[in-house]
């Protein structure tokens, strides 16, 4: 057997049980989580008007980016631990539907951290901000590059510092779009000068396909998800098993302090869900890798 063969027999058996392993994961995608129960808002009913543009919306406004119900349906989440304090801003393509836009799950459920800027406005940065791209760029790093340099001047920094002052980053930008959106956005030189940073892959369990696109193309929200819980594990720690157990609220380890962030997300899932067969959507048959 030649050394070719060797290679492309070990790539399908890994591919083999990455799509076992994934087919496990997809039956509950979210039960690691810590997650507040979204069927609350199957009490919700009818429409109601928005304050701000007067139409008629159903749970929040995706053009005012505000809630037009109680805001008790909705959970509270707040970007901050410790050193770990990031505004996010989200550049969204004009011509993306916004009803359909997972951008503003986050403006609602972390209103106080979440702007959405309408290309080709953009968000205004002062001299000390530390600002990243969260994209695969040519010269992307990884979040563990990342924070090496946080520890680099750690090691340097005097006694006048703190630990603020040298963690690297306090604002992140996504771009929400399609993919083939993504490069024209990419292209404007406001971006093209910023670093850029990418997080380990994990795989999509969004409902809306895209052609030409594998299943670890993430939806906006699961992307600022995965990017803040990343962060904030490899700065302090994870603690294992935090869904089940009863975690000690002054602990700095992760333990999901934003999982909320996929409230709106989860419940829009199992709609889908008790409407369609998983198997069937497009979405879930795109490749994995």
């Amino acid at each position: 057997m030649t050394e070719t063969c060797k290679i492309n027999i070990n790539n399908t058996k890994k591919l083999n049980e990455l799509e076992n392993k994934q087919r496990i994961i997809d039956k509950a995608p979210f039960d690691h989580l810590k997650i507040d129960d979204p069927s609350v808002l199957d009490d919700v009913q009818g429409r109601e008007i928005c304050g701000k543009c007067f139409k008629s919306r159903k749970f929040f406004c995706y053009t005012c980016y505000t809630p037009v119900i109680d805001s008790k349906y909705f959970p509270r989440v707040k970007v901050y631990c410790k050193v770990i304090f990031i505004c996010i801003d989200i550049i969204k393509h004009r011509k993306e539907i916004e009803g359909k836009s997972t951008a503003i799950h986050a403006a609602i459920l972390a209103p106080e951290d979440v702007t959405i800027y309408i290309y080709p406005d953009f968000p205004i940065f002062t001299p000390n901000d530390k600002v990243v791209l969260i994209f695969p760029g040519k010269n992307a790093i990884s979040i563990d590059d990342l924070l090496s340099k946080r520890l680099n001047k750690e090691n340097k920094s005097d006694d006048t510092e703190t630990e603020d002052d040298y963690y690297p980053i306090t604002r992140a930008i996504f771009i929400d779009s399609t993919w083939q959106q993504t490069k024209s956005i990419y292209k404007d030189p406001r971006l093209r000068e910023l670093p850029c940073v990418v997080f380990s892959s994990r795989i999509s369990q969004f409902w809306r396909h895209q052609k030409k696109s594998p299943r670890w193309y993430l939806a906006t929200i699961e992307a600022v998800h995965t990017f803040l819980v990343e962060l904030h594990t490899k700065t302090y720690g994870a603690i294992e098993n935090y869904n089940i157990k009863q975690v000690n609220t002054d602990d700095e380890k992760y333990s999901g302090q934003y999982d909320n962030l996929l409230y709106i997300f989860k419940y829009m899932y199992h709609k889908i869900h008790t409407i369609y067969d998983h198997d069937q959507l497009r979405a879930y048959k795109r490749p994995l890798i």
